[in-house]
């Protein structure tokens, strides 16, 4: 096996991902010192912990929380509270070389009508998108559009009641509704991945959508969650499945976002884990699922959604190997909205293709994803200790 330093040349020009200056070009002084001490509570376990059952108590007893939310931790990691409101986050991304992805992030809702209403606000991006260049990827979770208890049941290979039946027809007929939309409008659209035990009904459909929809190009795009051991090898099977049947492969590559919730049902239940044991083996493959794209371009275009800066130069280092354009078509990085502006701006700035993921909503209907979000971010080794070192550099630097 060739080493990295066999393996790619040393005049390729990575990305600087110190430049505080790009990377930061947007914030003003006072963005900078939200972002700080947000990232210095956030990095707080135990606020993290609490925060959630102090918020809500104080919405049921009638105290002013949420313009307090609006003006901190929902201004950080969301772009407004409807699809127009988020237009001048769009902008700011735009002028830096960075695409957006609208992501409808109300949660917790499972009644038919909130599933209609999704759907049909999936849709109504789909269209801006449609018009708007700065806007090339669309996404949205399927348990907005389908019953969580629902997709646990198929998943299990459970017999569904007749009720049932027609219910899950429904979900497939919304999901083609959303999809077909997107073919028609030439807009890529990508389902997201959700836990391991409701994941097998999510990606029969959404292959399924894949195979009606992605023949002349990628429009769909299932998500490949690189923590679970077994998933490197379901995606070398769904591109190989798109070889034999002549169609694109849509994936967006992440790592994962369920592990404790995974490795603690597994252990509750009695089965073996999902996820990898070591953070090592998810590094692996999911370096290993990038390689493998890049070598499979013809049948695969992905989205690599990550805040590593290690498989971001990776990746970066793939593009040049390959000889790709910075822009190739077939590759794209991702990151969220407030985090990892180092990279995001800086790989823009650079001419590859890079995309903010920018949820949207109700203050209070997205506050269960802000809350998973500050909590995932706590469980990333280093990560709130990177943003704030970078947000002091770039003070710093303002202040020469």
């Amino acid at each position: 096996m060739e080493s990295k330093s066999e393996a790619y040349p040393k005049s390729v020009q990575l990305p600087d991902f110190n430049n505080t200056e790009i990377a930061f070009r947007g914030k003003s002084s006072d963005d900078l010192k939200r972002a700080y001490w947000l990232f210095k509570a956030i990095g707080n376990n135990f606020l993290v912990k609490v925060g959630p059952g102090i918020t809500n108590s104080a919405i049921k007893m009638g105290l002013p929380v949420i313009p307090l939310i609006k003006k901190t931790i929902f201004a950080q990691f969301c772009g407004g509270e409807s699809i127009d409101e988020c237009d001048a986050t769009i902008a700011q991304l735009a002028a830096g070389g960075v695409g957006t992805i609208l992501d409808y992030s109300v949660e917790g809702k499972q009644e038919e009508r909130s599933f209609i209403e999704t759907a049909e606000e999936i849709m109504a991006i789909i269209r801006k998108a449609k018009t708007d260049p700065r806007i090339p990827l669309t996404v949205f979770k399927p348990t907005g559009v389908a019953r969580f208890e629902l997709l646990k049941k198929v998943s299990a290979g459970d017999k569904l009641t007749t009720g049932e039946e027609a219910e899950y027809v429904k979900v497939k007929a919304r999901i083609n509704q959303i999809c077909r939309l997107a073919y028609e409008l030439d807009v890529p659209v990508m389902v997201d991945a959700e836990e391991s035990w409701i994941q097998n009904a999510i990606d029969d459909i959404t292959l399924s959508m894949m195979s009606l929809y992605n023949h002349e190009k990628p429009i769909v795009f299932n998500t490949y969650q690189l923590y679970r051991h077994d998933k490197l090898e379901s995606l070398k099977t769904d591109i190989a499945q798109a070889e034999a049947e002549g169609f694109v492969l849509g994936a967006k590559l992440v790592r994962g976002a369920y592990m404790e919730k995974e490795r603690e049902r597994a252990q509750r239940m009695g089965y073996p884990s999902p996820i990898n044991a070591t953070k090592e083996a998810t590094d692996r493959d999911y370096d290993a699922a990038m390689k493998f794209c890049v070598e499979h371009l013809d049948h695969a275009c992905f989205v690599a959604g990550t805040h590593n800066e290690d498989s971001c130069r990776l990746l970066v280092e793939l593009i040049h190997k390959h000889g790709l354009d910075h822009n190739h078509p077939h590759v794209y990085f991702s990151q969220l909205l407030g985090m990892s502006d180092n990279l995001s701006f800086n790989l823009g700035h650079s001419g590859y293709n890079v995309t903010k993921y920018v949820p949207y909503g109700p203050v209070k209907s997205v506050l269960p994803y802000l809350f998973r979000r500050a909590e995932e971010n706590t469980a990333i080794a280093g990560q709130m200790g990177r943003e704030l070192k970078l947000i002091v550099k770039e003070k710093e630097r303002r202040r020469k």
